[in-house]
């Protein structure tokens, strides 16, 4: 599990300086999105791979490693957004947006190291499309939370369902590294 806890930062760690990155570009332009826009942009994403990965070919350059950084970070301004009250100021300090985003990394991988636990690495063993299928299951599942404004009967909630696509799509981008070596 040592080997999958490094592969998982490593993997953050791009995806971070990414995010970073971009904001110094953007700002936080991406706080006037509404809870259901971020959904949709991610779902934009999973489709596009989906749609990749059936044809097998692709006429946009973006890379599907590049659509899996997208969706977790999408992910984490899901994260974010969940926890600002609704009056929060659209832009705020490059500093702060990063302490939020180590501390949904911090929340993900104690998820993934207890369901990795649990559940005996068997993601090694998956197909990269099922990474896919279930990141869409997962964004179907947010938009009918949505829908219902918020409320579940017995299921989880909102943030658990982000943290669930950022490992899917955590553990895609360390195949798509495997595969390169």
């Amino acid at each position: 599990m040592q080997k999958t806890i490094e592969q998982f930062q490593a993997v953050f760690s791009r995806c971070k300086a990414l995010f970073v990155n971009k904001n110094r570009d953007y700002g936080t332009s991406w706080r006037i999105l509404r809870p259901a826009s971020l959904t949709d942009q991610l779902f934009i994403k999973a489709r596009r791979i989906r749609t990749i990965e059936e044809k097998g070919y692709q006429k946009v350059a973006d890379s599907v490693e590049s659509e899996f950084i997208g969706i977790v970070n999408y992910c984490i301004m899901s994260l974010i957004q969940l926890q600002l009250p609704p009056d929060a100021p659209i832009e705020m300090d490059g500093q702060e947006v990063q302490v939020l985003y180590d501390r949904y990394v911090r929340e993900t991988l104690q998820l993934l190291e207890s369901k990795n636990d649990d559940y005996g690495e068997v993601w090694r063993d998956m197909r990269s499309s099922s990474y896919t299928d279930l990141i869409l299951v997962k964004l179907l599942r947010i938009k009918q939370i949505e829908d219902n404004e918020g409320r579940t009967l017995v299921s989880e909630g909102l943030d658990a369902n982000y943290k669930d696509i950022i490992n899917y799509a955590i553990f895609a981008l360390i195949k798509i590294d495997e595969a390169r070596q």
